[in-house]
């Protein structure tokens, strides 16, 4: 399997992840994307050795879309802190089931994530181990019963888009672990990672690529211009 490539130079790899591949090794054993484009590098570049590859951020399994990894160590150092201050734009794509209330709207809640099942929970503000969640949406279009929607996480928890959108009553479509009463089964998660705004970690020139979601359901329902 090839990952498509949205930007590459000598300290960056901007790639669209596929759908329902995880981003790294885990206990399924499935190929994952990070092995699949260390892979491809040695290949295409002949190199010797390992390839060094860091990941900074994730998608969750089902999700696909943009991602962005580090082919220096210095590089890696530099998005992760980018990271950590927030000041990497991530912007999503979500077919939810019903409307807002609000067009535009943020969301704040505190989440907790249970190891072990693989679940991320809404907690009290003073629970011991919940994580603040922030992001914003917008309310793009709506049509038989489901809302498109633009939303822009400023902060990144697990699970945080698929638990937020949940919370206040409009899971997304085809999402089997946090919609389970909506979802019906085989249906794939309509939550796309559409945009990825960064300043080069090196040459500090700004970067913007843009993964459009697959055109069928429930992508191909709607008139919004994917390409903006």
């Amino acid at each position: 399997m090839k990952v498509p490539i949205l930007y590459e130079d000598n300290h960056l790899l901007l790639v669209e992840k596929p759908v329902n591949i995880p981003v790294q090794e885990d206990a399924s054993g499935d190929k994952d994307v990070l092995t699949l484009l260390k892979e491809d590098i040695k290949d295409r570049y002949q190199k010797p050795g390992n390839v060094y590859l860091g990941l900074v951020h994730r998608l969750d399994r089902p999700v696909g879309g943009a991602m962005v990894f580090a082919k220096t160590s210095k590089a890696a150092s530099r998005l992760s802190d980018m990271m950590r201050r927030q000041v990497v734009e991530r912007k999503y794509l979500a077919v939810v089931h019903g409307k807002p209330r609000h067009k535009k709207g943020r969301l704040i809640h505190y989440l907790h994530k249970d190891s072990k099942r693989n679940q991320v929970a809404v907690v009290d503000a003073n629970h011991p181990k919940g994580k603040k969640a922030i992001l914003d949406y917008e309310w793009l279009e709506s049509k038989d019963g489901m809302s498109l929607l633009a939303v822009q996480l400023q902060t990144g928890r697990p699970h945080q888009i698929r638990v937020q959108l949940s919370a206040i009553g409009h899971p997304i479509f085809g999402d089997q672990k946090y919609g389970a009463k909506l979802s019906k089964v085989g249906e794939q998660i309509a939550l796309w990672a559409h945009t990825l705004m960064l300043d080069h970690p090196v040459k500090n020139e700004p970067i913007k690529v843009r993964s459009l979601p697959p055109t069928k359901k429930p992508w191909q329902m709607w008139q919004y211009d994917f390409q903006q």
